[in-house]
């Protein structure tokens, strides 16, 4: 990664060698399971997206196909694209994949039934057929804290959008937590059964800034990816030689019944420039060294950062390992 000095900012401050940063997850990779997790492989959720693609890539390259387990978990809210590039990439590097619909594991919990009555508060004529998702305020339209509203849309195709609520909001983001840990609880039995690792795959900005459900897909044994930006993470999708309907796939929350794209749901930007944004905070550059690389004012990008502030302390517990009132000796965290 290049260093740029305090009065210089661009866009190459996020290149890397993708060659030399293989070598060094692949080799982190080898060394963590066979040491310290002390297990005979790796179990991947493969979502078809970039992260779960490159961490899966990472992983062979690591170990070998042999010793790479995916697992596929759609549901009723999947998009329809999503089983078609988690096979894709499955089949593009050669490993063992499990399909598992957990659309009747939610539906005995309530999960769908729960989720929509929560919209039906807020749009009364939700209903079945309808999709829904929720968005965030956009920061650099609105100042102070951000809100989130309910877009839905029935199947005529008439489109209703609504502030929601707290109770509301809290309502749908527990149920969709929820989704999430479901999900990694059938990782870490199928990781049982094999003897394998489990894999998270949040990169950068989802890591730093708390992109993750807690004890969902935030839960892990290794995180490959979690030190690379976005962008980066796109530069070794290429280098790994993953297919191209994978590599330009636009990242997506694949939560919602209507597709979402991460900046409308939680980041302030489209993840290029939500990369550099966060690398100019990270290296102590000011708004207005980095304003021209991401085509923003230097006060659009002081409330990025502010929000980059926010998030990093309202998702601070999701970092917490669990409180003890005294250290255990021997223990390490």
């Amino acid at each position: 990664m290049r260093v740029e000095s305090k009065d210089q900012f661009s866009k190459s401050v996020l290149e890397i060698d993708p060659e030399q940063e293989v070598s060094k997850i692949s080799g982190f990779l080898r060394s963590c399971v066979r040491k310290d997790l002390r297990r005979r492989g790796l179990v991947v959720a493969l979502s078809g997206g970039i992260d779960s693609s490159v961490t899966a890539a990472l992983a062979v390259e690591a170990l070998g196909a042999g010793r790479v387990f995916g697992l596929e978990m759609p549901e009723l809210h999947s998009a329809p694209e999503t089983l078609a590039m988690s096979s894709l990439v499955a089949s593009h590097l050669g490993i063992e994949t499990i399909r598992e619909d957990i659309s009747g594991i939610l539906e005995a919990f309530g999960f769908y039934k729960s989720y929509d009555e929560a919209v039906r508060s807020v749009v009364p004529e939700y209903d079945e057929g309808w999709k829904s998702k929720i968005v965030s305020s956009n920061i650099m339209e609105t100042k102070g804290f951000s809100f989130f509203s309910i877009v839905a849309r029935s199947p005529r195709g008439d489109a209703v959008k609504k502030r929601l609520p707290l109770n509301a909001y809290l309502e749908i983001v527990a149920a969709t937590n929820f989704k999430q840990r479901i999900r990694k609880t059938l990782e870490y039995y199928h990781a049982d059964r094999l003897n394998f690792g489990v894999t998270g795959t949040p990169n950068r900005l989802e890591y730093e800034l708390g992109f993750f459900v807690k004890l969902g897909d935030g839960a892990a044994d290794v995180k490959p990816i979690a030190h690379l930006y976005k962008t980066q993470v796109y530069r070794l999708a290429e280098h790994l030689g993953l297919p191209e309907q994978i590599r330009t796939r636009p990242p997506t929350t694949d939560t919602y019944s209507l597709p979402q794209g991460q900046d409308e749901f939680y980041f302030s930007l489209p993840y290029d420039r939500m990369d550099l944004c966060l690398y100019g905070k990270n290296h102590g550059f000011g708004p207005e060294a980095v304003a021209g690389s991401v085509g923003l004012s230097p006060e659009q990008v002081m409330r990025v950062y502010e929000d980059i502030d926010t998030k990093r302390s309202t998702t601070r517990y999701l970092h917490l390992s669990p409180r003890l009132v005294e250290d255990i000796k021997g223990i390490k965290t």
